[in-house]
């Protein structure tokens, strides 16, 4: 039997793009879930503040009216009359405001650039007229300075067929866009990386002559999160499918529509050594965090807090403790128990300091297990026998009796790393990664939307990655907004392609 394989290669063509349309309906639909998941949670928040009770208010008694004697009510009728104000002149109607777009300021240094075509797009002849010209300028930025790009690219008509051919601009991160790739991953890296705040950043370009709208910023921000949003969710991908993640949280102010006052939200970081994802939730609650880890299967690092538990529950996800609270603990109890305290501190010192001895040394893997079974557990198996010989010796409102009872209750996750090489000692990492995070909300008080939070996780995240693995962020976001704003097509790259750890392996 005959096959038509041209046709069968048509219909493959054809299911091909009826898949990928499929693909791209179904990302579209998962956006519009999450904001409308969001914006539910935005209304429980509003139901609630409304259901609050107000604070009794004691009811004041009306006074009595005042005794007036008759030559009191006599001065009271014969007042001065206040003078009389003069009549206010009608206000001077402003001049409507230019809208459209600022041109770039003309006294910045200019980077030119002339494309011209080599051939003819139809004919591929290079016999070509100039006929036009097409004029481009945007904001560039070129070791920290300010610069303005223009490129002009020349129209020309072929002799042969007669056919117009415009060779095609530089790359750019959008279409239309003000600025290059290069500008747009300076001012992220000054907002993110550098922790820059707007208002700071908007009056330094002022002052280079370099005036923007606190909006164009924004929607600078917006247009850059965009771009990246692919790359983060890679990055959560890979954290699912992966054996080991450590996680933490802390508050985010968020302004919602219908409330008074700015949403208390919760803003998440989960990360392994590879990769830093940021996720905002409107509260913090267990049932969102058993939903994102219902893919993974593996050890948690992670503070012990109740939320967790149902994570646990299922026996798909592991726990393990941060050793640098238990520490903290026994350095608090020093105040009331300083001999004992102290003992149970240098267990836990001498175990870091083994850990350290591991990390000077860069082992990992089985040379890392190796090395904590040698040295770490026997410390810890002394360790077991000291808390479980003072115990009994202490008072439930003893604070080294809190110390005493986190390790005795927790003993399981808190000593998880010395049988998984990939597990941490602690979870201090994650912990002083969030200082970033409290400098940046600092500066910003609140995230303007939920949408706002979301984009500002996705930042964060390739800024928390790039840190991770050692690589210089501003190179890397340029670099990444060529590949994936108007010439993305041209580089036809997978995301895989473009992540920072394809940026690392790329420059070695």
């Amino acid at each position: 039997m005959l096959v038509d394989v041209a046709a069968l290669q048509r219909e493959n063509a054809s299911l091909r793009a009826e898949l990928a349309t499929a693909v791209a309906t179904i990302g579209l639909m998962g956006a519009q879930l999450a904001k409308l998941n969001d914006r539910v949670e935005e209304l429980l928040a509003i139901a609630q503040r409304k259901q609050r009770k107000p604070a009794a208010i004691s009811e004041k008694k009306p006074e009595p009216p005042p005794v007036v004697g008759l030559e009191a009510q006599q001065a009271f009728d014969a007042r001065p009359a206040p003078p009389t104000l003069p009549t206010k002149a009608d206000k001077v109607k402003r001049e409507p405001k230019r809208t459209g777009r600022n041109a770039v300021p003309a006294h910045l240094e200019v980077d030119d650039h002339l494309l011209r075509p080599a051939a003819c797009e139809r004919c591929g002849g290079i016999a070509l007229d100039v006929v036009d010209e097409v004029v481009e300028e945007k904001l560039h930025v070129d070791k920290e300075h300010q610069r303005r790009r223009v490129v002009r690219r020349v129209t020309c008509r072929c002799r042969a067929c007669l056919a117009r051919t415009t060779p095609r601009s530089l790359p750019a991160p959008y279409p239309r866009s003000k600025v290059t790739c290069e500008w747009l991953a300076w001012f992220i890296h000054q907002k993110f990386g550098l922790l820059s705040p707007l208002d700071r950043i908007r009056r330094d370009l002022a002052e280079r002559g370099v005036p923007l709208a606190m909006g164009t910023l924004v929607n600078f921000v917006e247009r850059a999160a965009d771009l990246l949003a692919p790359i983060d969710g890679l990055h959560w991908q890979q954290l699912l499918a992966g054996s080991w993640m450590a996680t933490d949280g802390t508050g985010l102010k968020v302004l919602v529509p219908g409330l008074s006052a700015a949403h208390d939200g919760y803003i998440e970081l989960y990360r392994n050594a590879e990769c830093a994802v940021f996720q905002y939730a409107p509260h913090k609650g267990s049932d969102d965090v058993v939903a994102k880890l219902a893919p993974f299967r593996g050890t948690l690092t992670a503070d012990a807090e109740h939320r967790f538990n149902a994570v646990y529950a299922t026996g798909r996800v592991v726990e393990a403790g941060c050793n640098a609270h238990g520490r903290r603990k026994f350095r608090d109890a020093e105040a009331t128990q300083p001999q004992l305290a102290k003992e149970g501190g240098a267990f836990l010192a001498a175990m870091y300091v083994a850990e350290e001895e591991a990390r000077t040394n860069g082992l990992a893997m089985d040379a890392l297990l190796a090395h904590r079974q040698a040295r770490i557990r026997p410390i810890a198996a002394e360790f077991a026998r000291w808390l479980a010989a003072v115990e009994p010796t202490l008072l439930p409102s003893d604070p080294l009796s809190a110390a005493v009872g986190y390790y005795r209750k927790h003993w399981d996750a808190l000593t998880r790393f010395l049988d998984d090489p990939l597990v941490p000692i602690d979870n201090s990492p994650t912990e002083r990664e969030f200082q970033n995070v409290a400098k940046l909300r600092l500066n910003m008080l609140f995230a303007g939307s939920s949408e706002g939070a979301h984009r500002a996780c996705v930042l964060l995240g390739i800024v928390a990655t790039c840190r991770a693995i050692g690589v210089p962020v501003q190179a890397y976001l340029a670099w990444a907004f060529e590949r994936l704003g108007t010439h993305r097509d041209q580089f036809g790259l997978d995301l895989e392609q473009i992540t920072p750890a394809a940026f690392k392996a790329a420059a070695r």
